[in-house]
């Protein structure tokens, strides 16, 4: 791909294509590399045809790459804290020729409404740190630590941050672990977010679920809809074929 020669890579960087689509992304082992919770929230999240989104906690920046594809118009606004990781986004913006649409800005998400404005956006999405600052071992690489590890952030001032950037009406959309659930749906009714759509990850059939998917509306009315389970692995090591087409597209013998 020539736009893979326009841009700098560093030490330990290399770059991959992004699923089924004409884009490329940079990525690190060391650093920082997308995941399938950012696969499945790119794909979950109901993005609008036009219009304005934000992306917190953004990364290397695969979720609006992904949610990108998805629609013609709509523009997004992307939140980093760390400096290599904002870098590594903008970067990967350049690549696929998208900084006209994706804007990378550096900064604590904390800060994001002083930083993007109050009540602007459609569609706000998040793939937050996980564990609680206390539990476990933290990752001795600081940025493994801070986007797995609440140690900037944690989940109450992302769905704070969240309420205030959303228009009313607009959608806010999480993947967190499904152990949270209902730490994120208190939080997002104290805030004035009402949780509309969810969809539970299982690995397996016979596993409990060990992600969530949850999307809510600013100032929307009760009613949630539970969409039906997706089950990762089908049979052995084998994605099911929804995930399957998610990453590959559909299978020949069903083309």
């Amino acid at each position: 791909m020539e736009a893979s020669r326009q841009v700098p890579l560093y030490e330990t960087e290399r770059i991959d294509d992004l699923l089924t689509h004409d884009l490329k992304i940079i990525q690190s082992h060391e650093v920082f590399c997308f995941s399938m919770d950012a696969v499945l929230l790119a794909r979950f999240a109901s993005v609008p045809k036009r219009g304005k989104v934000v992306d917190l906690c953004t990364g290397n920046g695969a979720i609006p790459l992904i949610m990108s594809t998805r629609t013609p118009e709509a523009v997004f606004d992307c939140v980093e804290i760390q400096e290599r990781l904002y870098d590594m986004a903008k970067r990967n913006m350049e690549l696929n020729g998208l900084s006209h649409r994706i804007h990378l800005h550096h900064g604590d998400v904390k800060n994001a409404v002083e930083l993007l404005g109050h009540g602007g956006y459609d569609l706000i999405t998040c793939n937050p740190p996980y564990m609680p600052a206390t539990s476990g071992e933290k990752n001795i690489n600081e940025h493994k630590a801070l986007a797995r590890h609440e140690i900037l952030l944690n989940l109450e001032d992302v769905i704070r941050v969240s309420s205030r950037l959303a228009k009313n009406g607009g959608k806010i959309a999480l993947v967190h672990r499904a152990t949270r659930l209902i730490d994120i749906i208190t939080l997002m009714r104290q805030y004035d977010v009402e949780p509309k759509r969810m969809r539970l990850v299982h690995p397996r059939r016979d596993a409990e679920p060990n992600m969530v998917l949850i999307e809510g509306m600013k100032g929307g009315k009760p009613e949630l809809r539970i969409q039906p389970p997706l089950v990762v692995y089908e049979q052995g090591e084998e994605y099911c074929e929804e995930l399957y087409e998610m990453y590959y597209g559909k299978r020949d013998s069903l083309v």
